[in-house]
């Protein structure tokens, strides 16, 4: 079974830039489209941007586009969401997610694997 951990989080000022990683243990990631989402405070948990087996990537927010990069590295297991130019509403714990789908939805039901999720504030 597919397990996800997500590191890289932290306080960064803004403008400044972050790289997350989404580590795969139990299985590889080989078959599997892999999503970022992100929960601020107070709103409901929104879908980034996602990968798919082939390395097709969607993105689903437009606030990130030409910011927010997604790439996988299936011989690390790892997949990494860049973040650059960030913004105080950017702030909010980002999760990885995987499908044995191997397509990208931003159905958060498409997804049966989560991280646990790791914090990003952006303040200065």
């Amino acid at each position: 079974q597919l397990q996800l951990v997500e590191s890289g989080g932290g306080l960064v000022q803004p403008g400044g830039s972050l790289r997350l990683s989404c580590a795969a243990s139990g299985a590889t990631l080989d078959y599997h489209a892999i999503g970022w989402f992100r929960q601020a405070p107070g709103k409901e948990r929104e879908a980034i941007l996602c990968i798919s087996y082939s390395g097709l990537t969607t993105n689903y927010v437009d606030s990130v586009k030409g910011r927010f990069t997604i790439s996988r590295d299936d011989a690390k297991n790892t997949v990494y969401l860049q973040m650059n130019s960030l913004k105080p509403e950017d702030t909010a714990v980002y999760y990885c997610a995987g499908s044995p789908g191997a397509v990208c939805s931003d159905y958060q039901s498409w997804y049966d694997y989560w991280g646990q999720g790791t914090q990003v504030t952006v303040s200065s």
